[in-house]
């Protein structure tokens, strides 16, 4: 299992955000965020946007704290990572 969280580091609604992806596949990612009680509507493609008051939760669950940088990493390598130009609204 390797689902990975960053820093809340991104202000938006009232509040900061991290992120929430697995390096191994979407099943696994849906399967740990439904466990942590995460809704669906916060999947953004690639990854569940997670408020700073669930941080510790998601990580005493079992996600490895990273770094963005290391998260981004490990995500492109998965080859689940979805470009910025494949992002439509």
């Amino acid at each position: 299992m390797s689902v990975l969280v960053d820093p809340p580091l991104w202000p938006r609604h009232g509040t900061v955000w991290g992120h929430l992806v697995s390096d191994t596949s979407y099943d696994e990612l849906h399967a740990f965020a439904a466990r942590a009680g995460i809704p669906r509507r916060a999947f953004d493609h690639d990854h569940y946007d997670v408020p700073v008051e669930r941080w510790d939760d998601v990580v005493a669950l079992g996600a490895e704290a990273v770094s963005t940088r290391d998260l981004v990493r490990r995500l492109r390598a998965s080859g689940l990572r979805v470009p910025a130009r494949d992002r439509r609204r």
